[in-house]
């Protein structure tokens, strides 16, 4: 029988503790792409979790964070809308 893993069995690899937050961002993709709307739904110093419906990313992209500048990102992992991606610049 397999055993339910709980989420604290699942290591954590963060190198930053992570803020929960929800706030408005945009992702832009390319240098003439249009801006989208996204949620940012936790940040810390390494990167952000967030949720965007119907795009297309490519592995690397910026975000737009209401706040702050611009970051360049790498795509580290999706499930339908939500992904979560690392800062690179």
């Amino acid at each position: 029988m397999f055993a339910l893993k709980r989420k604290n069995d699942f290591e954590d690899r963060r190198k930053s503790e992570r803020q929960p937050c929800r706030r408005g961002a945009k992702i832009q993709v390319g240098t003439g792409g249009l801006p989208r709307d996204c949620i940012v739904t936790d940040i810390s110093a390494g990167g952000v979790k967030v949720v965007a419906e119907q795009m297309d990313l490519p592995p690397q992209f910026t975000i737009i964070l209401s706040a702050g500048r611009p970051r360049q990102c790498r795509l580290a992992w999706r499930i339908g809308f939500e992904f979560g991606a690392e800062f690179i610049d």
